[in-house]
């Protein structure tokens, strides 16, 4: 055996997946207390910049958005502009027609999710698609429940299932992986300074203080 230069096949890219994002609206947002409300919608705002940077096929889906839940947030559709919400009726995004028949037109096989409840809105597609044989990523940092346990129980009951977990940072990363790629470097930089927390104030100090560059 020799080790090769080449990615593992479980990384993510630009070109091999689905995001889907789901139900981060008001009405779910209020109840969620298994993440801060404001790294909840920083997490949000980074996946969304990244997949919309990386021209990643990107789902945002809604339920009941006119009648009970509210709009999706404006960090998300703001990354997206112009491109519609597919509202619902379930809760399992899985289930709805419209959102699937816009799925398979996109002829991905693997599928990364987002979105509120994590015990609800995130296990029921996941499950779902991991049962009709596709591999499905969830981003554990852009998901949310009522409570802990609720959150943790959900990606524990996923995991088992052959979901794999990531963070946001780790999704806006992994699109990027190699800071020779100059095209996306200063994209990936500036979504970093922006939403990444210390590490996006680190980047900042070096470019302000020594002129740094990643690579």
């Amino acid at each position: 055996m020799s080790a090769t230069p080449t990615p593992g096949k479980t990384l993510v890219s630009p070109t091999d997946h689905v995001l889907i994002m789901i139900d981060f609206q008001s009405q779910m947002a209020f109840a969620t207390k298994s993440i801060d409300a404001v790294l909840l919608r920083n997490n949000a705002a980074l996946i969304a910049s990244a997949a919309a940077g990386f021209k990643v096929p990107t789902i945002l889906t809604t339920v009941a958005e006119k009648s009970f839940s509210g709009p999706m947030f404006d960090e998300i559709t703001e990354a997206f502009p112009g491109q519609p919400l597919l509202d619902r009726t379930s809760m399992n995004t899985w289930e709805d027609a419209g959102v699937i028949d816009h799925l398979n037109t996109l002829g991905k096989t693997r599928v990364v999710f987002a979105g509120l409840w994590t015990s609800v809105c995130i296990v029921s597609p996941a499950l779902s698609a991991i049962d009709q044989g596709f591999e499905v990523y969830v981003i554990a940092d852009a998901c949310g429940d009522v409570t802990d346990e609720a959150h943790d129980r959900a990606m524990d009951r996923m995991v088992q299932a052959g979901a794999r977990p990531m963070t946001s940072l780790q999704y806006l990363l992994e699109l990027q992986r190699d800071w020779a790629r100059t095209e996306t470097y200063d994209m990936t930089t500036g979504i970093a300074k922006k939403l990444g927390g210390a590490y996006g104030l680190g980047i900042i100090y070096a470019k302000s203080m020594f002129n740094a560059h990643e690579g």
